[in-house]
């Protein structure tokens, strides 16, 4: 299968879609059932979208945030439980309305295998299931928006300061989940380029000698934190 959503000489990757709106939940196990996804299962609330994830234990778990009993933020705990019951599990969240603290919530504990969409997104057939492919293999993804709305924010003096203008680009669209040659595609620029600014992040936010996909997750939590999003650790 030649697919976003697999590898080849493997399964496809296996969704569980949480969703009450029908029509919405139909719209988007269609999008993903025509990349090559699994859909195997949805969910009209939040408590049997947890009792299906435990039951077919997908590869990632698409749910909008505001899901019956309540019609609050159910999908968005539920989100967080499944990943407390079952952190092998990925959760890419969606959401009507671009709300910085929701995305900040979801990668408090980890970055890995989490994402946050706005749902009108989900129309970018591309970004949606290029999101739902990079949560469902460990990675994250977060909304470009979002990112806008946080680099546009005030820091206090950190290590932030440390990095050039180009530099706070590229740990932008780290944080949105690009790999370099989505980064230097968007940048126009080469992608040895980017991987020295990438080198050049990491020294400068004083990350460890870890793997390249935990040092980049490592930095977008590190950004976070020093706008003033996350809590210390």
């Amino acid at each position: 299968m030649d697919s976003l959503s697999s590898v080849k000489g493997q399964e496809p990757l296996r969704v569980v879609i949480g969703e009450d709106q029908p029509i919405v939940r139909e719209g988007i196990a269609q999008v993903l059932e025509s990349g090559g996804y699994d859909v195997v299962a949805t969910s009209g609330d939040a408590r049997s979208l947890v009792e299906k994830v435990r039951a077919y234990r997908p590869d990632v778990v698409v749910t909008d945030i505001q899901m019956p009993p309540d019609n609050t933020d159910d999908g968005l705990r539920a989100a967080l439980r499944i990943r407390r019951l079952q952190p092998d599990v990925g959760v890419l969240v969606l959401s009507a309305f671009l709300e910085t603290r929701y995305a900040l919530e979801l990668v408090a504990q980890g970055a890995q295998g989490i994402g946050y969409l706005l749902k009108e997104k989900v129309g970018d057939l591309r970004l949606f299931t290029d999101a739902v492919r990079r949560v469902a293999t460990g990675g994250s993804a977060l909304d470009p928006d979002v990112v806008a709305v946080l680099i546009g924010q005030p820091h206090a003096d950190s290590a932030l300061d440390l990095l050039t203008p180009r530099e706070l680009d590229v740990l932008g669209l780290i944080a949105e989940g690009r790999s370099n040659l989505g980064v230097a595609e968007e940048l126009v620029v080469s992608v040895g380029a980017v991987e020295r600014h990438v080198t050049s992040i990491f020294e400068k936010l004083d990350l460890p000698h870890t793997p390249e996909s935990h040092r980049r997750v490592l930095a977008v939590l590190t950004y976070l934190r020093l706008n003033g999003g996350l809590p210390p650790q």
